[in-house]
């Protein structure tokens, strides 16, 4: 069985063993060998752009309330480990700026998340499109969410840049939709994704890329399947598990 095409990204970095969404986390996936990470980018209170998960900073951060309440200057001072582990004590919470900055060091790709699905970020699109422009990023990132809106506007925006469709749960007229956006990704929740959805997605030009996939079940039954890309928030347990498939093939 060859897999070597099965892409691994590191779910919000190497989350399993480090802060998500840190640049401790994305390091890490880095140097277990992950062919990409997956992060989440929301707006400060003055519009930076700032890479965390929730709506608000409560459950990953020193800090408290909505990020979109917040200036980029107060959300510098939180720590994004301490609340992991003391080893991570001192882990800044992430701008986009400083993770491409950071992404010039190797060749990763970049699955970005706009989190739109809860809170209308009022032109987050844009903004994220410039920062990939000005770090000439096109060739390494994905744009993806959950509101597909968000999807439909980067591309009247940025009709070259990769797109993907986020889905929890998958909606009866799935077929429709893939075939009315015409995107270039479909991420599934694992425990959604069969084998016709796959098929499905498949024949209609789709790269599939479910998400989160940790044990090593799961894993294998992705890879069998063929998706493109597995996210998980164990990267080096990933990739182990799908090299000794192909070993075993």
């Amino acid at each position: 069985m060859i897999l070597q095409s099965i892409k691994i990204f590191a779910h919000r970095g190497s989350k399993g063993t480090h802060p998500e969404n840190t640049i401790a986390a994305f390091q890490k996936a880095a140097e277990t060998g992950a062919d990409g990470i997956e992060f989440d980018v929301h707006l400060s209170a003055d519009g930076e752009l700032i890479i965390i998960h929730d709506e608000t900073l409560d459950r990953t951060t020193s800090l408290t309330g909505f990020v979109k309440d917040h200036t980029a200057q107060k959300l510098k001072t939180g720590d994004a480990g301490v609340k992991f582990s003391k080893q991570f004590i001192g882990e800044r919470i992430p701008f986009l700026d400083d993770v491409f900055d950071w992404a010039k060091g190797n060749h990763l790709l970049m699955n970005i998340e706009l989190k739109t699905d809860k809170l209308a970020y009022e032109g987050i699109e844009q903004k994220v499109i410039d920062a990939i422009r000005h770090h000439e990023m096109e060739q390494r990132v994905i744009l993806s969410s959950f509101n597909h809106q968000s999807i439909e506007k980067v591309k009247l925006l940025a009709q070259d840049l990769e797109r993907a469709l986020l889905f929890e749960g998958i909606p009866e007229n799935l077929e429709q939709i893939l075939r009315d956006k015409q995107e270039s990704g479909f991420h599934p929740d694992k425990n959604s994704l069969t084998e016709a959805t796959n098929e499905l997605a498949k024949t209609l030009g789709y790269k599939i890329r479910p998400w989160v996939a940790n044990e090593e079940t799961d894993i294998i039954k992705l890879a069998k399947m063929g998706v493109d890309v597995i996210m998980t928030d164990y990267p080096e347990r990933a990739i182990k598990t799908v090299k000794s498939l192909d070993s075993n093939g």
